[in-house]
């Protein structure tokens, strides 16, 4: 067991060592050997850990998503209330956008690795794995809200959860490129959040 421990905890350490390249210079030409010497070890001795870029890109984007779900998770436990739907779905998206450097850094691994996962099928499906759970999460919010009054019943379906991931993904890419600041990129999802909830006939 404590050698899985230290396993674990190492390849931890070769994650944050190829957020911090990501971070400040993209990983386009960043190679292992980059990584190990971010992470003060030897290319041989990363290797025993992930044998390939994309191993470890799958590794390092999996971390992320988790940290990032966690954050969310906090957010949402910090009601001093029941959140309602739309609250729940704030939070959700606002934690899609790279808001902070933890999340900008997650979003730049992101962008990596679906540049390449888009010319590699089995990077393509480990890419798509997560999106039909997060459409259905977000369709029974919808659902949810609907039927509590605050949102027209007709919106309550899984194209608009889906609209809603790629406002998310879209507001998110444009924060990366510098076309839109942090603050404005969540201005903007609310105005999206506020017209899609317009019509309710209001709690029951």
């Amino acid at each position: 067991m404590p050698k899985k421990v230290d396993h674990e905890a190492r390849r931890q350490e070769i994650a944050e060592a190829l957020w911090r390249i990501a971070g400040t210079r993209g990983l386009d030409g960043a190679s292992l050997r980059d990584v190990a010497a971010e992470a003060g070890i030897s290319l041989g001795r990363l290797q025993h850990y992930f044998r390939t870029k994309d191993e470890m890109l799958i590794f390092a984007l999996r971390r992320i998503n988790q940290l990032a779900e966690l954050g969310i998770r906090e957010r949402i436990e910090a009601f001093t209330e029941e959140p309602t739907p739309r609250a729940v779905l704030r939070a959700c998206l606002s934690g899609m956008l790279p808001l902070d450097d933890r999340s900008r850094i997650g979003l730049l691994v992101g962008a990596a690795y679906y540049a390449r996962a888009v010319h590699d099928p089995a990077l393509r499906a480990e890419a798509q794995q997560g999106i039909p759970q997060l459409r259905a999460f977000f369709a029974d919010q919808l659902r949810r809200a609907a039927e509590r009054g605050e949102l027209p019943p007709e919106r309550a379906t899984e194209d608009e959860a889906m609209l809603l991931i790629g406002v998310a993904e879209g507001l998110a890419t444009y924060v990366l490129l510098g076309v839109h600041e942090p603050e404005s990129a969540l201005r903007l999802l609310d105005l999206h959040l506020a017209r899609l909830f317009e019509g309710a006939a209001g709690p029951a």
